[in-house]
């Protein structure tokens, strides 16, 4: 209930937060359509041309290898160990090559 009466508790706050987060969006959203303008070759080539779902499976799949390998060495497989880390980089990393490689497939 104290989130629904934040912007009359502590106006000042709650519109600087909007604003910083408004400006975020608005950065975000210049930097995606800006690439879209300047494409290059290196671009059309190997991330959106018609190649690229190779491109992309193959780091894919290279990612799964190296990871399956180095995270199936671990002992202690919980967030709380120091090897947690490791896992949420392979997290990210691998959502980020599935995105890519969809993205080519689609976008084709």
């Amino acid at each position: 209930m104290a989130l629904f009466t934040l912007p009359f508790m502590h106006p000042v706050e709650f519109f600087i937060a909007l604003g910083i987060g408004g400006a975020f969006v608005a950065i975000f959203q210049m930097s995606a359509m800006s690439a879209e303008r300047r494409e290059t070759s290196w671009v059309r080539r190997y991330m959106t041309g018609p190649n690229s779902k190779v491109f992309w499976g193959v780091a894919w799949l290279a990612w799964a290898v190296v990871f399956g390998l180095l995270l199936g060495t671990f002992e202690d497989k919980t967030a709380a160990s120091p090897y947690g880390s490791v896992g949420l980089v392979a997290l990210f990393s691998g959502f980020f090559l599935m995105m890519g490689f969809i993205w080519s497939a689609i976008g084709e």
